[in-house]
């Protein structure tokens, strides 16, 4: 069974960084693409940034130049380092995982809260 596992939110000032983890486990396939989304409160999840195995990452506007994100291949693990939090940053925070035929896993999510 595949099992992915966030760690690294919490609470931060507007203006700080956090580092997000995603280790996965139980697959027997490379994943071709992994990805963060967030849900904001009483908003729907969206996507924040993906990365391919390849290596190609893209981001929603909003996060451009404050986050990046980056992955271990040997590891199957995903991270999102997030600089210049706003308190619009505030979510739960996802870490999604696809194989080659299209089939998603996700972690339970993360809270991730931004606040003086």
């Amino acid at each position: 069974q595949v099992q992915l596992v966030e760690s690294g939110g919490g609470l931060v000032q507007p203006g700080g960084s956090l580092r997000l983890s995603c280790e996965t486990s139980g697959s027997s396939f490379r994943f071709v693409a992994m990805a963060w989304y967030r849900r904001a409160p009483g908003k729907q999840r969206d996507l924040v940034a993906r990365i391919t195995s390849g290596g190609s990452a893209n981001y929603v506007d909003s996060v451009k130049g404050r986050f990046t994100i980056s992955r271990d291949n040997n590891k199957n693990t995903v991270f999102l380092q997030m600089n210049n939090l706003k308190p619009e940053d505030t979510a739960v925070y996802y870490c999604n995982a696809q194989i080659f035929n299209g089939v998603n896993y996700w972690g339970q999510g993360i809270l991730v809260t931004v606040s003086s």
